[in-house]
């Protein structure tokens, strides 16, 4: 299960008004491979595609890639509001480590403990 907020429910519900977004439409989160850290998080405004889940919160859809599901289970969706940083986040147990920016992140592989990499200390982000 994927924990969305109220606030990333708000956020989402002006931003498809503002782009005037297609009925049905909502924030379609997935994850690619990229980045720094191996996996990058994708989001984007979208209808859903089959197999997709799909996340009703407060009149808005969050809709989770079919194929990115897996990682992104137990994952929370937020939204951030600060001086140096606005957007939306994704806060993820699944992620053994993440680059310095948050938009990527190397999954935690079960019994390994990865050692700190200064190639992914945010730096070199994409």
């Amino acid at each position: 299960m994927i924990t969305v907020t109220e606030k990333a429910a708000e956020e989402l519900r002006l931003l498809l008004t503002t782009k005037n977004a297609p009925e049905g439409s909502g924030l379609r989160l997935g994850v690619e491979r990229g980045g720094c850290a191996g996996l990058a998080y994708t989001m984007r405004i979208a209808e859903p595609e089959d197999g997709d889940e799909i996340i009703d919160l407060s009149g808005t859809r969050f809709i989770v890639a079919h194929d990115s599901f897996d990682v992104l289970e137990g994952c929370t969706v937020d939204f951030a509001d600060e001086l140096s940083d606005r957007g939306f986040k994704i806060f993820n147990p699944n992620a053994a480590r993440s680059c310095g920016c948050g938009t990527s992140f190397e999954p935690a592989e079960e019994g390994k403990t990865p050692e700190y990499d200064p190639a992914i200390d945010g730096t070199k982000c994409k």
